[in-house]
């Protein structure tokens, strides 16, 4: 192919196929709904982007093209996106973004981490285990890498880290050599209806680790190990005796954690991890335990988990003072939510917690708001946004206010976003943190940059 273009090129995984296309040295272009930090990116780095859809916007050269032209595709655009209709009706090959990956990974020896919550940070400090101790690695990543500040690692070398994405089945165009799973929980119930689907998708994820390879699993995960068909199987869990596990657990004022880290075969003692948040040890321990199953030496992943400074929007400590802290985080799902706040109150013990939540999806939220509002109901204020919808159109009876009304707190406010800046001036602020994978990411800059000032920063 000597084309590629991408119909929602601003997304995290289709912006690093852009990426790697673009550096192998093809015309790349795309179209995505609205301009952000990445489109931007892109457009420095020399692939044409627009924003309206319109065939006419098509670069020429992939129209008039369509042998050695590739049309690639998220899940997410709607069904009546003008320039896809256009473009298939021409007879151009189209793919999706899972396809794409999935024909790159075949030629690579591929480390896959599958799991509906932990998968982008564990994949990133996989990525940098693989990077830092110079065995290498190709990398394509959900997030933005604080080390690298991107989403796409390059390397000649025989290792390609894929997060496999459970979205829309993706994950089951991967045949792993080494593969983690660390977690299967509820979720994209527009996709699978319920539970026992994805856990049935997992399953199979799972059965696709090749028979030469090494198959990960989080400890009480509830599949059927006996079935998979990998030479070797193991399990990992954050602190109870497993394959690979941490132990002696220490956590410094800071919140970042000192551990022994038990694997299979040894112990490495007195690991520090570079970001904090209890959720992140177990993320390590999966990340090690991958990255030691390939064969890197055990000083290099000690070396490797005390250099890694994690992902945009993961956890993300954007500001900490002793008069005020401010923590970005991605998480769209009750647990992930709840996760997080755990780990806030481990970090910053009896001071006041307020959130910020965008939800995320109208299926989603009319699928988990009481989880949502439980979750929620941990903290001690919350700031509650209008649904982002995606991809969907609205649902009668699903909006924010069917998690509000059920949130158990007594200091809590529902508000379009327009009015978020208002309302935090309005407000005493201690440790503030936002959720949601929507465009709250657009206020992350605006709101740090508030509390400095405010705060003498």
């Amino acid at each position: 192919m000597k084309r590629v273009y991408l119909l929602g090129i601003g997304g995290i995984g289709m912006s690093a196929l852009a990426r790697y296309y673009n550096h192998a040295g093809c015309m790349v272009a795309g179209y995505d709904r609205t301009p952000s930090k990445l489109t931007s990116e892109l457009e420095e780095e020399g692939i044409s982007v627009h924003f309206e859809d319109d065939p006419a916007n098509i670069p020429s050269d992939i129209k008039e093209n369509i042998e050695d032209t590739l049309i690639i595709y998220t899940p997410a655009i709607p069904g009546d996106l003008k320039e896809y209709n256009y473009l298939a009706d021409k007879g151009h090959k189209i793919i999706k973004r899972s396809a794409a990956l999935g024909f790159i990974a075949s030629s690579k020896t591929t480390l896959a981490v599958a799991g509906t919550h932990g998968k982008t940070t564990t994949s990133t400090l996989l990525a940098h285990i693989l990077k830092a101790s110079g065995t290498g690695c190709t990398a394509f990543l959900g997030g933005i890498s604080k080390n690298y500040h991107t989403n796409l690692l390059l390397d000649r070398g025989e290792f390609l880290v894929a997060e496999a994405d459970e979205f829309d089945r993706s994950f089951l165009q991967l045949f792993p050599e080494i593969a983690v799973i660390t977690s299967a929980d509820a979720d994209h119930l527009d996709i699978y209806t319920n539970h026992r689907n994805i856990q049935d998708a997992f399953q199979e994820f799972a059965g696709q680790v090749k028979k030469t390879g090494i198959l990960i699993v989080k400890k009480g995960l509830g599949l059927d190990l006996s079935k998979v068909q990998a030479k070797q199987v193991f399990e990992y869990s954050f602190e109870t005796p497993a394959d690979f596990y941490a132990s002696h657990i220490e956590v410094t004022n800071g919140g970042f954690f000192t551990f022994d880290l038990n694997y299979h075969g040894g112990v490495i003692k007195n690991c520090t991890l570079g970001v904090p948040g209890w959720v992140n040890v177990e993320n390590a321990v999966a990340a090690s335990a991958v990255a030691l199953m390939a064969g890197v030496d055990v000083e290099s992943v000690k070396g490797a988990l005390v250099s890694f400074t994690g992902v945009e929007r993961r956890f993300d400590i954007r500001l900490n003072t002793p008069l005020c802290a401010y923590i970005d985080d991605y998480a769209h799902h009750p647990k992930e939510i709840s996760a997080a706040i755990s780990s806030m109150r481990n970090i910053f013990p009896g001071r006041k917690l307020t959130a910020i939540f965008q939800p995320h999806l109208y299926t989603r939220t009319r699928d988990f708001a009481a989880e949502f509002a439980e979750s929620l109901s941990k903290l001690d204020a919350l700031i509650l946004l209008d649904i982002y919808p995606a991809r969907e159109l609205p649902i009668e009876g699903v909006t924010s206010k069917i998690i509000f009304d059920s949130v158990k707190l007594d200091d809590k406010i529902l508000i379009d976003k327009s009015e978020l800046m208002a309302t935090l001036a309005d407000r005493d602020i201690d440790t503030l943190i936002s959720f949601g994978a929507g465009d709250i990411d657009r206020f992350i800059e605006p709101i740090t940059a508030y509390l400095k000032k405010r705060y003498n920063v």
